[in-house]
């Protein structure tokens, strides 16, 4: 009879000697997901629409130029008729607004940056996911490992309490035990495989394909010295409090927009037109003006208006507070998962030490007769347990680590130094943001169009 410790000691260490050089790094699976995610492009593609915001609002402070032809026919009572056919080219700008379209101009720009924190928000997301597809791919391969193994050894046991039975040194009992647990072994075989693809399925998703060899997870990465430097880090580089606060300011702005309506506007006109046929002939006709409107009664709309703009802007400043108190809570949460998956690591290390010690005791016990079939397997059963243990407690305390640097808004691409393109917000937001009609700013835009596209 073998020790079990041995062949899975031996299985594991041929998988990680069989490991390709081109095996896939964590850093490898990061890449994959950043550049598979479609949950990263459909927020990319909502930030540029924000950045589209900014070039309306400008766009709403230029003139703007309509064109109109109009054909009429007329018939009289006298029963003549007549046919007018009129070209008309009218121009209107507003000259002054009182402030209305720069603080719309200046509310969708802080929209625009809310929006940009929201995307790196998503791609802290999107790496969290790649870490935990990674360590689970690892976990179900070693579990995979561990349980054939076992049930390797436990075919061992079964065949020496076989040859005992035959030799009167055990009973037929010792042998149904060992049966037992080998089609437990099997079953719980079956699981672990099933879990594995599982896992792997979960890999495809998050990255685009499935797994091949993977290598072990780096080491981890630095986060804080303590939990309240921790919480100082997420007060400033948190992707949801950075949001919230530039969301204060895009209410702000809106609600003095509201308010500055009250002041009406002051716009200018101009008119061209060409009027053929009807009963005074051809004719050309040419306007211009200024206009001076404000609003004197709407019925109590300008004030409900008003009212409206505030509680919102109320509301997202009640939002910021919450959000920066959730951002804190998530951080300490982490913090304490980080040193319990740490204590878990050391706990099962020991709990692995001494079932190895345990079964090892209990095997040569079971040799002169002191311990049954049924102890050795349940020794077995015991080490199996730690060893499983000690893996996931491994995994968790990878997972819980990169919980924590997310958690203080640093689980990017840029902060982890994977160094690869990513993607540049301003390049958009800079070829839109004059609302562009001119043929070199459009073709800027062409150029950016290009670029995203190839991404």
């Amino acid at each position: 009879m073998k020790c079990f410790l041995r062949p899975v000691a031996t299985a594991l260490a041929c998988a990680m000697l069989a490991t390709p050089m081109q095996a896939q790094s964590l850093a490898d699976t990061f890449i994959a997901a950043y550049r598979n995610s479609n949950l990263l492009e459909q927020n990319r593609a909502l930030l540029r629409a924000a950045d589209e915001d900014v070039a309306i609002a400008v766009a709403q402070l230029r003139p703007v130029v309509n064109f109109v032809t109009e054909a009429q026919q007329r018939v009289t009572s006298g029963g003549q008729d007549s046919l007018t056919l009129g070209f008309n080219l009218s121009a209107e700008v507003t000259l002054v607004d009182f402030g209305r379209g720069r603080l719309a101009t200046e509310s969708a720009k802080a929209q625009v940056l809310a929006t940009r924190q929201a995307l790196i928000d998503v791609e802290q997301q999107v790496l969290r996911s790649a870490v935990s597809a990674y360590l689970d791919v690892r976990t179900a391969s070693e579990g995979v490992a561990l349980r054939q193994a076992t049930q390797r050894v436990i075919t061992q046991e079964l065949n020496a309490a076989r040859e005992r039975f035959e030799l009167g040194e055990v009973t037929r009992t010792d042998v149904a035990l060992a049966e037992a647990r080998l089609a437990a072994a099997r079953s719980s075989l079956a699981a672990a495989e099933g879990d594995l693809a599982a896992a792997r399925e979960a890999y495809k998703l998050v990255t685009g394909s499935y797994p091949g060899q993977l290598r072990p997870p780096p080491a981890l990465p630095r986060t804080a010295a303590n939990l309240q430097t921790a919480q100082d880090i997420a007060r400033r580089t948190h992707p949801s409090i950075l949001q919230a606060q530039h969301e204060v300011t895009a209410a702000e702005l809106n609600a003095e927009r509201v308010f500055a309506q009250r002041h009406g506007s002051v716009s200018g006109t101009a008119s061209l037109g060409r009027q053929f046929g009807g009963q005074t002939g051809d004719a050309s006709s040419a306007t211009a003006g200024v206009r001076y409107s404000r609003p004197i009664f709407q019925g109590g709309q300008l004030n409900a208006l008003g009212r409206q703009a505030t509680a919102r802007r109320d509301a997202v400043r009640a939002g910021l507070h919450q959000s920066v108190a959730q951002v804190l809570q998530n951080v300490a949460v982490a913090w304490a998962n980080v040193e319990v998956s740490s204590a878990r690591i050391t706990a099962s290390q020991q709990q692995v030490r001494a079932a190895q010690t345990a079964f090892e005791g209990t095997r040569e016990e079971a040799r002169l007769g002191a311990r049954t079939t049924l102890d050795v397997l349940n020794a077995e059963t015991d080490l199996l347990d730690a060893r499983t243990q000690l893996l996931q407690a491994q995994a968790a305390l990878q997972v819980t680590t990169y919980n924590l640097l997310s958690s203080m808004g640093l689980l990017t691409v840029d902060h982890l130094g994977l160094g690869i393109p990513t993607y540049d917000p301003e390049a958009y937001f800079n070829a839109v943001r004059n609302a562009p009609i001119s043929s070199p700013q459009g073709e800027a835009l062409d150029r950016v169009l290009q670029a995203i596209g190839r991404q």
